[in-house]
């Protein structure tokens, strides 16, 4: 259903309303549908935590009788006929959906949407919402929630340097009493409050015009003074390869940074489009981390620092290239808590501080299997070491290539499988 006071129900839905006995839906919903139902109803409140409302459920079932149930929009989009199909993955299920809330702004917009990118913040973190955005997405449709605001969503744009968008906001879409929409560039979405519920469009304004109309009310009768929506363009493109020069660097130092070539066939080794969590261990600058962010956008990120310094070299280079989701750990790698972190199954070794066995031995216990490290070793020395730890872990060490780049010294990048 919609929010509309009198939703429309096919004559189907009405007799099901009709001859039914338990129902179930939010709190909105039974105050819109409740002078439909039938005399001695029982109603089951969708409340968290959602496992109490599923134990009434399945004492229902035990009864064989259904339950009609009432939510918003289309219950297959993000919605909780997925949540019913996981936990009770044997009931029957009939369902009518209406539109879901971003088709109905698409709709009040009158924006074709069969190219949209679609990103749920509903209780989920900004990994696939940071990961359309540096794929350079041209139209994003975003579900919202009261962490993940339109306002927060604006900032975080800003913050990474995605400022080519215009915002499209709805809040309470189907509401005649409360329902409106408006569209704002970022600066000003960022300022601005919402009221929940709501939603958003993103809509490349390629052309970086300003829109002078912004705060106009789109649910008004067309004007003159109304925007039209941006025309499309140039995306500006996603680099392969970050310049050094451009990077922070630690002290001024611009020799402490994996330089582009070798980072990108580090990555290579690596194998990042075909795995699911990388760790880079010693990030210094952040090249690695920010490369590997920007060139498989699907990774969690996880990168540790001994150097306090380190801390402010990733906020300024992340930022700089616009990498978001970057998760930056600071302190000594073997003594970091690791069991709430994701397993790894790609670790790159930048810097070990002399402790490069014993780092080996650490990692053994949380790479996921299949999984392997690689290290750029810069002296007979530091490859002894690898070789030597990685026999101590039990690992199986791939065959090492050998590079020179300009005047800097050879190198060996090295790689171990679990």
């Amino acid at each position: 259903m919609d929010d509309k006071r009198a939703p429309f129900f096919p004559p189907e839905v009405l007799q099901h309303i009709r001859e039914g006995k338990i129902f179930s839906g939010g709190l909105r919903h039974r105050e819109i549908v409740g002078t439909l139902l039938p005399e001695g109803a029982e109603w089951i409140s969708i409340t968290v935590p959602l496992d109490n409302v599923f134990v009434q459920y399945e004492k229902v079932f035990a009864s064989d009788t259904p339950i009609i149930v009432f939510a918003s929009g289309d219950p297959l989009f993000f919605g909780f006929a997925n949540t019913v199909k996981r936990k009770l993955p044997d009931a029957e299920i009939q369902l009518y959906p209406a539109f879901n809330s971003l088709q109905a702004l698409a709709h009040k917009l009158v924006m074709p949407y069969d190219d949209m990118r679609t990103v749920s913040l509903t209780g989920r973190p900004w990994q696939e919402f940071d990961r359309a955005l540096i794929e350079r997405t041209p139209k994003i449709g975003i579900l919202t929630d009261r962490e993940h605001t339109p306002a927060t969503i604006a900032a975080r744009m800003l913050e990474y340097g995605y400022n080519y968008y215009t915002m499209y906001v709805g809040e309470h879409l189907g509401n005649p009493e409360k329902e409106r929409i408006r569209q704002l560039d970022l600066k000003e979405a960022s300022e601005e409050a919402f009221e929940h519920p709501n939603n958003l469009l993103l809509y490349a304004n390629l052309t970086h015009q300003t829109i002078q109309t912004s705060l106009v009310r789109l649910d008004e009768p067309p004007s003159s003074e109304r925007a039209s929506l941006p025309h499309s363009g140039e995306i500006p493109p996603r680099p392969f390869g970050l310049p050094d020069e451009q990077f922070a660097h630690l002290d001024g130092r611009a020799r402490m940074i994996t330089k582009s070539p070798i980072r990108l066939l580090t990555l290579q080794a690596l194998e990042l489009n075909r795995r699911r969590v990388f760790w880079d261990i010693g990030f210094c600058t952040g090249s690695v981390s920010i490369e590997a962010r920007l060139q498989f956008p699907h990774l969690t990120v996880v990168s540790f620092e001994i150097r306090p310094e380190g801390e402010e070299l990733m906020r300024t280079n992340s930022r700089r290239f616009g990498a978001p989701g970057i998760t930056a750990i600071i302190g000594d790698f073997l003594q970091t808590e690791l069991k709430d972190l994701p397993r790894p199954d790609a670790v790159f070794i930048g810097g070990h501080g002399g402790q490069l066995e014993e780092i080996l031995i650490r990692l053994k216990e949380v790479l996921q299997p299949d999984g392997c490290i690689v290290f750029n070793s810069v002296s007979p020395n530091s490859r002894e070491l690898f070789r030597k730890g990685t026999e101590t872990a039990g690992m199986f060490l791939h065959p090492s290539l050998h590079i020179t780049l300009n005047e800097y010294n050879p190198i060996e990048i090295m790689k171990a499988i679990l």
